[in-house]
């Protein structure tokens, strides 16, 4: 096995001659559009080649099957709502926004709400399609980045109708759809799956009790994932543009991660570099089975970071976990950023990763 694997989280940009949205369709009812079809597979074929022609290990889809909604990435919320049966069609009004401050209020817009209105049961969200057909343009292994995850997801929902009535409810019906898609996904190949779920965050606003809630759904969500697959937990610090939610991820993870050790995954996927790698110092108190997917690369900025400083952030991981247990990567996904430099971004990780390698030769 690399020492020291690299990887990207999720989503990438997208070329700019892909321009077909879905637009909440099925992806098989819009691939009906040969034109769509192919745009799309020649979209995901090229993300996969500026992967590997960075030099990363295990690779993403760049989730080509994200539209261009709100928050630059709006479609990580909208394209898990659209295709899961129960929930209304229209954009609403975060229900938080009331009690929203500062730039929250513009970043809560932009997500939006969503109304329950039926039993919510599941619909074509196709994880394995997609898982798929990304594996197919390469021999490096895919990592499949499913979120927005059941506990985030149930936060954004006003209950008009049907039998689910809160966001406890809402969290335990939406796990049993996601750990139906992962269960397909890995029965398809894959092994590793990365749930992107920043509902980890909402007990810093809505009180310790909800620790427990959300332990147990991201376990729920994870439960049926055989050993040799690697699950990981992404709760990046939110991105709506390059902007993080002040008010739930105020006091970064020293806040919330020693919360989750006991959580029934394999490692966390943490934002390091947006922060200049505050925070760290809690890896040291990481629980020995657990591992660390460190983002050494800042998504929220175009600054292409040089090799050496990225290998000086990796150093600031190694001085709290052995690099047996790290995998490098970026704080979050790359959409928001040009694909220019994203791509360069992606270099800059696997030459700093290659730089710390050879120092502990």
């Amino acid at each position: 096995m690399t020492l020291l694997p690299t990887t990207m989280v999720g989503s990438y940009p997208r070329p700019g001659w892909f321009t077909q949205q879905l637009a909440g369709r099925d992806v098989l009812e819009a691939f009906k559009i040969a034109s769509h079809a192919e745009a799309f597979h020649d979209a995901t074929a090229a993300v996969i080649r500026d992967q590997e022609d960075a030099g990363l290990d295990i690779l993403s889809d760049g989730q080509m099957w994200f539209d261009d909604y709100h928050m630059g990435i709006g479609s990580f919320l909208w394209y898990w709502l659209e295709r899961t049966r129960g929930f209304s069609a229209e954009k609403l009004p975060h229900p938080a926004r009331a009690k929203a401050k500062g730039r929250d209020v513009w970043a809560l817009d932009e997500a939006g709400g969503v109304a329950v209105e039926g039993p919510i049961e599941r619909g074509p969200v196709r994880m394995a399609n997609l898982y798929r057909w990304a594996q197919g343009h390469t021999e490096k292994p895919i990592k499949a980045c499913i979120g927005a995850g059941p506990v985030q997801l149930s936060t954004l929902a006003h209950f008009r109708s049907g039998p689910v009535k809160n966001r406890y409810e809402l969290s335990r019906t939406l796990a049993d759809v996601f750990r139906a898609e992962i269960a397909e996904v890995v029965e398809a190949g894959c092994t590793h799956v990365q749930l992107e779920d920043l509902g980890a965050w909402m007990p810093h606003l809505s009180g310790e009790k909800d620790y427990s809630w959300v332990t147990e759904t991201i376990d729920r969500t994870m439960a049926d994932i055989p050993t040799g697959v690697e699950k990981s937990w992404h709760f990046c610090m939110g991105n709506a543009w390059g902007n993080k939610l002040e008010g739930m991820t105020a006091g970064g993870y020293r806040a919330i991660l020693p919360h989750y050790h006991d959580v029934k995954v394999d490692a966390y996927v943490l934002d390091f570099a947006c922060r200049e790698m505050e925070d760290a110092d809690l890896l040291r108190a990481m629980p020995s089975d657990k591992r660390i997917h460190a983002g050494v690369i800042d998504v929220r900025t175009l600054e292409i970071e040089h090799p050496e400083q990225v290998a000086e952030r990796i150093r600031k991981v190694l001085a709290h976990i052995e690099p047996e247990r790290v995998t490098l990567t970026t704080d979050c996904g790359l959409k928001q950023l040009p694909r220019t430099v994203a791509r360069e971004k992606l270099r800059a990780l696997a030459e700093g990763a290659a730089i710390v390698r050879r120092s502990l030769r």
